[in-house]
């Protein structure tokens, strides 16, 4: 939002909390901040979305 970009989704790194882009936003910064901080795991911050994904392991796991 500071930058003045639209956002798709926001993702919850599950290391330090930080809510970030996804990667279908034109900015990517979760996947900037998983790379820049070796924080592998985000989970969804979407309503009703319970999934986790983790960035190392290129893998989507769901939860309830």
């Amino acid at each position: 939002m500071k930058e003045g970009t639209e956002w798709v989704h926001l993702r919850t790194c599950q290391t330090c909390g930080v809510t970030l882009c996804c990667d279908s936003s034109p900015m990517q910064h979760m996947s900037h901040h998983c790379k820049e901080t070796s924080h592998p795991v985000v989970i969804s911050s979407e309503t009703g979305e319970k999934w986790l994904y983790c960035y190392v392991d290129d893998m989507i796991v769901e939860y309830s």
